[in-house]
């Protein structure tokens, strides 16, 4: 386990970045610059465990919200190897429709799993 506190926003705005990548190797390849090998991603409506199912996760999401797009939400913070921060997502130039609060490990810089709350999601969203 890396203790060591981590760059908290710069480790969010990659995840975002990732979430926002419609190009799948260019996804992939920001995942493996981002993510453990053996990371794991869930939420309550999916789950993945490594990076390629995390690819396809995100995939998913761009087919049924095309034109969305993830931004961070307030702060991203840490404690150790554990990070927290919330985001938006929303059609591009309009308001946004889903919330949610991430919690990561990480580990060496890279993120090992993430438990993903979604606090405000629209009637058939």
């Amino acid at each position: 386990m890396n203790t060591a506190t981590h760059d908290a926003t710069a480790i969010a705005q990659h995840y975002i970045a990732v979430w926002n990548e419609t190009d799948a190797e260019r996804r992939a390849a920001l995942i493996e610059a981002g993510w453990t090998a053996d990371a794991r991603y869930v939420d309550p409506l999916a789950q993945a465990i490594g990076r390629e199912q995390i690819s396809a996760l995100v995939g998913v999401v761009h087919q049924r919200y095309p034109g969305f797009r993830f931004n961070l939400l307030g702060k991203a913070d840490s404690h150790g190897d554990h990070l927290r921060f919330s985001w938006t997502l929303g059609p591009s130039g309009a308001e946004d429709l889903i919330q949610g609060t991430d919690f990561a490990q990480v580990d060496a810089g890279k993120l090992r799993s993430v438990t993903g709350f979604l606090d405000k999601v629209p009637v058939g969203a």
